[in-house]
């Protein structure tokens, strides 16, 4: 990979790295044998801007890429060289289970976010969360993320995904058609950018809780302007949810 020689930082004058930066090529091929690790990624932005510049272009696309393959080609077989949003906002989806505030997205419901190990995404799950109209669109979502025993809100699950070129998709097409009003003062937890209620739309299918294993009247999500989907539901108990996985 060529990368653009830079030693010195260009962007603070208040850097205390006054000697100059290693090189990126350095840089790029440190952060190879660490297997893109995030959290060093992540400290490494906190040293100055330049470092924070050079995380966005290079190494957080690394770390996505290496996460998970097979759809990062696909979310950039458009010949787009880029995402929707940044790689590090991207990079953010994929590790890291936003929760929610209590007053937030999701009213009442307080659960602090955290990093997951590893999650999947499916393409495939992704056309239940569309409607029949808009699946020839694009979206790879995750399994819910668990957390049981929440009291009155009972077993709650968080999940997240990412459009394919969301700016050309039939779903932003509709919210549009329909005069979706944006949230007003939540923002992505993943990019800064606003958010649209696919609930305040009426855009959730039925198949969306078949899917997650949820009831149908407890689930919402919301979709931001870079296309990044996160949203929460209450599953069913186990057994019902493999009644609902037979009868789908």
């Amino acid at each position: 990979m060529i990368l653009t020689k830079q030693y010195r930082c260009i962007h603070s004058a208040s850097c205390q790295c006054t000697k100059g930066h290693l090189s990126e090529e350095a840089i790029f091929l440190v952060f190879h044998h660490l297997n893109w690790n995030p959290k060093l990624i992540a400290t490494l932005s906190c040293v100055c801007k330049w470092f924070d510049d050079l995380a966005k272009r290079v190494l957080w696309k690394e770390f996505c890429r290496t996460r998970a393959p097979k759809m990062m080609l696909d979310l950039q077989s458009c010949g787009s060289h880029s995402v929707d949003g940044n790689w590090r906002a991207l990079g953010k989806l994929l590790i890291y289970c936003s929760g929610c505030q209590r007053g937030g997205l999701f009213n009442n419901i307080q659960i602090p976010g955290h990093f997951v190990y590893r999650t999947r995404f499916s393409r495939t799950s992704g056309k239940s969360f569309l409607l029949p109209q808009c699946r020839t669109d694009v979206l790879y979502v995750s399994d819910p993320c668990e957390h049981l025993d929440q009291g009155e809100d009972g077993d709650v699950g968080f999940f997240r995904g990412v459009f394919k070129s969301f700016s050309m998709s039939k779903v932003r097409k509709t919210l549009i058609k329909r005069s979706a009003q944006f949230h007003p003062t939540e923002v992505c937890p993943y990019c800064k950018a606003k958010l649209w209620s696919m609930l305040q739309a009426k855009m959730i299918p039925q198949s969306a809780s078949v899917r997650l294993g949820a009831y149908e009247d407890c689930i919402e999500y919301y979709v931001c302007l870079n296309g990044h989907m996160l949203g929460i539901c209450t599953l069913l108990p186990l057994s019902d949810s493999e009644e609902a996985s037979d009868g789908e």
